[in-house]
């Protein structure tokens, strides 16, 4: 490349970088190819990836840091000094309950923190800086300090542990996906979540504070999509390609709960990328299974398959394909597309709106990281915060959590019936 086209590609990342794309449909593909940049370049695209999460050697995909913080807080004010009291529960391989940042925003004090393991609560404590600890979320949420509650435990365990906190009268923010393979759990949640309105609920869906999933959300309210003809969502999270010595034995997780899982079970990262635009549902689905690669289902969930692709239809009349699997080796994966009657979102907008709307994410309090899954954990955190400050609604609330879990559930029912077309509960 010549210099100035270096010049051009450096100053094209760093918009990038700081978000500001608002007035551009240009597209990276298109750049790259006026510039002469192969294929080899483009694969050095993701500029600072470290991941941050991980548990001896094993990194954990999703904990990318790939956002410039420098120019996170452009703009900010604040909303008010009150000083929620949250606690933090769950501290697993992921590392979850401390990689939201409530320790770093300025409307927060932890006030207590908890896991079932001592030496992971002690950790947590000291990264959070709070000195009160509990052995569990029961005895956590009797705490009549705590105002509001993350709930970071395994995926099973969501439903039970969210009723438990909002029973002790407290706000609660949740890990995907909001229930784990029973849709009855979820809707029991929601009953409990309906019977309780001045608490805020959250579910702390990553892709949708992603910036291509932020910026479709943002030109679909503004009509620059029209309707949804078509859109895709894929979540890919495979093997490394360097096997470790004795294989690969997955993500860790309490009690082994992520090994032999339904793929479509934890369906959130990609079902946001229409669900999360639209505020829409899906209502039927017909999804098949690629079986794994030993023939196996002896896991504790009967499962045979560890890739599932389904095809929904959706409430605006379109169709939508949704891809999740395990199996296969590669970068991980959470991305989506969207295709509507006046305009299309692939590497950016394409499509008769002639103004944009502002497509940058709102800015975050001073000393807040952006964090993992696309510098989306951040914006997710002051989004639940907000959210009680401000009395409003949250951006992932318990109808959207729902409508982007519970179809990952009947799509799995789906595939162990050889895509036998079902109708999705809806809920609203």
């Amino acid at each position: 490349m010549k210099s100035k086209e270096i010049n051009e590609l450096n100053k094209h990342v760093e918009e990038m970088k700081n978000g500001s794309t608002e007035k551009s449909i240009f597209s990276r593909r298109s750049f790259l190819s006026s510039v002469g940049v192969g294929a080899a370049t483009v694969s050095l695209w993701p500029l600072g990836c470290a991941p941050k999460a991980s548990r001896g050697s094993q990194v954990i995909a999703g904990f990318d840091d790939t956002i410039d913080e420098s120019a996170l807080s452009q703009g900010w004010l604040p909303v008010s000094d009150r000083k929620i009291k949250v606690g933090i529960v769950g501290y697993g391989a992921s590392k979850f309950g401390a990689s939201f940042g409530f320790q770093n925003h300025p409307n927060v004090t932890i006030e207590a923190v908890s896991d079932l393991f001592p030496d992971r609560c002690e950790e947590l404590a000291r990264v959070t800086g709070c000195s009160k600890t509990y052995p569990s979320l029961e005895e956590l949420v009797k705490d009549d300090n705590i105002e509001a509650v993350f709930v970071a435990t395994d995926a099973p365990s969501h439903p039970r542990h969210c009723i438990e906190v909002l029973k002790h009268g407290k706000h609660v923010a949740v890990a995907v996906p909001v229930t784990y393979g029973s849709v009855e759990e979820g809707e029991r949640l929601l009953e409990e979540v309906k019977r309780n309105p001045g608490l805020k609920f959250m579910m702390l869906e990553t892709s949708c504070f992603r910036q291509n999933l932020f910026e479709m959300r943002a030109i679909y309210k503004a009509g620059g999509f029209g309707s949804i003809v078509y859109s895709e969502g894929e979540y890919y999270h495979g093997a490394p390609l360097q096997v470790p010595p004795g294989g690969y034995q997955g993500v860790g997780s309490y009690k082994n709960w992520r090994q032999g899982g339904p793929p479509m079970w934890y369906p959130t990262h990609n079902t946001a990328y229409h669900i999360g635009v639209t505020d829409g549902s899906f209502i039927e689905v017909s999804c098949f299974g690629t079986k794994r690669e030993d023939g196996s289902s002896a896991n504790q969930y009967n499962n045979p398959f560890d890739t599932e692709v389904a095809l929904f239809r959706t409430s605006e009349g379109g169709t939508s394909r949704q891809a999740r699997s395990s199996a296969t080796p590669g970068r991980a994966s959470e991305i989506g597309r969207v295709r509507g009657t006046l305009g299309s979102y692939q590497d950016g907008y394409e499509g008769r709106m002639e103004e944009l709307p502002n497509l940058k994410r709102p800015p975050l309090p001073p000393g807040v990281p952006a964090g993992g899954h696309g510098g989306s954990h951040g914006y997710l955190m002051n989004d639940f915060i907000l959210s009680i400050l401000e009395d409003r609604k949250p951006l992932v609330d318990i109808i959207a959590a729902m409508n982007m879990t519970i179809p990952g559930i009947i799509a799995h029912q789906s595939a162990m019936r050889d895509g036998e077309l079902l109708k999705i509960p809806q809920y609203s």
